[in-house]
């Protein structure tokens, strides 16, 4: 049951003196304040079951701090931070995503969290300055990250193998991938993939295997020039549409929750995601699933880890020292973490990670197994969008569907992309 952020008003401190005389020193004793801490996050029911968990358990080792906590799907979350943020209402903690970090950060809305850390309130002796990093605008800290991922193809090799389909070989190609998912469709009387959504993220990783990226450097244009990459990527989707071996843009509209996708429902047989998404999907479809690295060439630099998401504590919190003993507490707690299971992604803190894998079943090991290769492989790791990236990814899917209701053709969308992009980003160009 979501719990309600009612505001509670803090209770002073009691301090007990003891009797004293001139020639006695005076002796105070001070009991923990109550303090009452407000989180929100987004994910689906694995997620909120494992977050409350962890939160009960922080609670019975801090008797002194109480938390109430929301919860809410991806859409309904950003919209109901919106106003609480325009209010100056945000929780103590919210969850944060690379998507939002810069905007919330730049309106004076998160605090800092590198105080916290040189205090050692926040322990990061484990944890890769690397990692670090992709919570950080600027020399500031302001999301700390709760995992790595990576994109990963999730698929159930039994589906493939029924189609007729030989299983793909880690180091296949986007041509192996066109022809695997047609085949797949045509033996088994099935969608090859779930489809190739959400579109920014799967185009992001398309580019990068491409050595481009969808942001310059500064945050004031798109980070690639050839706009036939834009046209190659929405091709193929729809010679894949044509054949029916995708599902069309209204069947992926009804997708409401991980329980509808058609990979859980014997409907698809495989999908793209991050790969901290693998134990909602094994746990909705009730079945081993296999994974398998996006298609190449080009894996080696298209292949990097992000943070799965992040933890902000917000400026208006009244308790923020509390806030950062709970991110602490949520980070390197190992119970707490092995309770998680990696649905945040693989462990921030390297020694939180090898003893989470330790205990986790085979088939979920082997994502710590895969993050981890490529956290050693690639030295670089996804930061926080530019400003007007909401905006930017917004006009991608807009676009995207004209393409695939076949509205505009995939040449029209990239100049059209180029266009609306480049002049969302183009305000963030500073003033010369």
């Amino acid at each position: 049951m979501k719990k309600s952020l009612i505001l509670m008003l803090p209770l002073v401190f009691l301090i007990v003196f003891s009797g004293c005389s001139s020639t006695e020193t005076v002796k105070s004793v001070k009991k923990k304040e109550p303090v009452t801490l407000k989180i929100a996050w987004w994910g689906e029911q694995p997620r909120h079951d494992s977050t409350e968990k962890v939160i009960k358990l922080f609670e019975k080792n801090n008797p002194n701090i109480k938390i109430e906590y929301e919860y809410s799907n991806w859409d309904d979350y950003w919209k109901r931070l919106a106003p609480l943020a325009a209010a100056n209402q945000l929780p103590d903690i919210v969850q944060m995503d690379m998507l939002y970090l810069k905007s919330y950060s730049d309106n004076d809305l998160l605090e800092n969290l590198t105080p916290y850390i040189k205090d050692k309130i926040i322990d990061t002796k484990s944890i890769d300055n690397k990692i670090l990093s992709g919570g950080m605008i600027g020399n500031q800290l302001f999301g700390f990250p709760l995992g790595i991922n990576a994109p990963v193809v999730i698929m159930d090799k039994n589906l493939v193998s029924k189609a007729g389909v030989p299983i793909p070989k880690e180091n296949w190609t986007w041509r192996d991938f066109e022809n695997v998912v047609s085949e797949i469709h045509k033996g088994g009387n099935i969608y090859g993939f779930n489809g190739m959504e959400s579109t920014e993220v799967f185009f992001s990783y398309y580019l990068h295997t491409k050595g481009k990226n969808i942001y310059n450097t500064e945050g004031t244009s798109l980070g690639y020039n050839n706009d036939q990459l834009f046209i190659d990527y929405f091709d193929m989707q729809l010679r894949l549409l044509s054949q029916g071996a995708l599902p069309s843009v209204n069947v992926m509209e009804q997708i409401n929750s991980i329980e509808d996708e058609p990979l859980v429902n014997h409907q698809a047989a495989m999908t793209f995601n991050h790969s901290n998404q693998y134990y909602s999907y094994t746990q909705a479809a009730k079945r081993p699933l296999e994974i398998l690295p996006p298609p190449g060439p080009g894996q080696d630099i298209g292949l990097m880890v992000k943070p799965s998401q992040l933890f902000s504590i917000t400026k208006g919190s009244k308790h923020k020292k509390e806030a950062a003993r709970f991110i602490n507490f949520f980070i390197n707690n190992i119970e707490a973490n092995k309770m998680m299971k990696g649905e945040r992604g693989v462990s921030v803190s390297s020694k939180v990670a090898s003893e989470v894998k330790k205990e986790l079943p085979e088939d979920q090991r082997k994502i710590f197994d895969y993050v981890m290769k490529i956290e050693r492989s690639n030295n670089h790791i996804e930061t926080a969008y530019p400003l007007g990236a909401t905006e930017v990814v917004k006009t991608l899917q807009d676009i995207s569907n004209q393409i695939l209701f076949k509205k505009i053709t995939p040449a029209e969308g990239a100049e059209k992309f180029r266009t609306q992009a480049n002049n969302i980003l183009s305000k963030n160009k500073k003033d010369s």
